[in-house]
């Protein structure tokens, strides 16, 4: 199931951010800034940014198409895109395809480019279900989760003291991305918002019925690099880690 209109991300408090939207074919990131770095330059700054990504992308996609299909890790070739060597780097550690980080890694790029060219103070960038936030006051993020009861009801109190953080959400049941498991959402939070993206889709392909959850927590509780986790299965979750549980109206 894949859902068009991105209701989770009225989630994210206004008063906080200017926020704009980007896309790029099938690319489609929002991006909020706090109110005062705000610039009026910046929606066409990260529009150009994530097109010329895009190009150098795919440019390289077409000249090594394993790259894209792989689902164990793969080693980008020396003059693929840092972005890539990035993702392949990521995949030797979550034993998984390097597409896997991709979203965060768009993500962290955005987030990155915005602070050298324009010295922001506080940024976002979501992108298909992945965060990555570089923060300096705590936030609440929700967990979206398709048709299960508990979708946008609850979530994680993430400090700042921890930022930049990624953010990542994978699931069986929602969107486009492929998955083996059945998850109604798997989310992960590192430091590294590669190693988030990846090691969501990974533990999300671990998870088809409520009761895989607890073992699967096990697992995550094993990796130093996973600040926290949430999984939820139907009316079922699990969580571990740093961050406060939080319930949503």
């Amino acid at each position: 199931m894949e859902y068009k209109i991105r209701t989770y991300r009225e989630h994210f408090r206004e008063g906080r951010w200017t926020n704009f939207i980007v896309k790029c074919k099938d690319s489609d990131l929002w991006i909020g800034v706090d109110k005062a770095s705000y610039q009026p330059e910046m929606p066409q700054f990260c529009n150009n940014l994530l097109q010329e990504l895009r190009k150098a992308m795919e440019t390289y996609l077409h000249k090594d198409p394993c790259y894209l299909t792989s689902l164990v890790p793969y080693k980008a070739k020396p003059d693929a895109p840092e972005i890539f060597q990035k993702m392949s780097e990521v995949s030797r550690q979550t034993h998984i395809g390097p597409m896997s980080a991709v979203a965060g890694a768009v993500a962290e790029h955005m987030v990155r480019s915005l602070k050298g060219e324009f010295g922001i103070k506080e940024a976002i960038v979501e992108n298909g279900g992945d965060i990555y936030a570089d923060i300096i006051e705590d936030m609440d993020v929700s967990v979206f989760a398709g048709n299960s009861p508990l979708s946008e009801k609850v979530g994680l109190h993430i400090t700042a003291s921890q930022a930049p953080l990624g953010i990542c959400t994978s699931s069986g049941t929602v969107g486009p991305s492929l998955s083996f498991g059945k998850a109604d959402a798997v989310m992960i939070i590192c430091q590294d918002v590669l190693l988030a993206d990846s090691y969501a889709t990974a533990f999300a392909n671990f998870v088809r019925k409520a009761e895989d959850i607890n073992p699967v927590l096990e697992r995550i509780g094993k990796i130093k690099e996973i600040i926290a986790a949430l999984l939820i299965k139907d009316d079922k979750m699990g969580v571990i880690g740093k961050f406060e549980l939080k319930f949503f109206n």
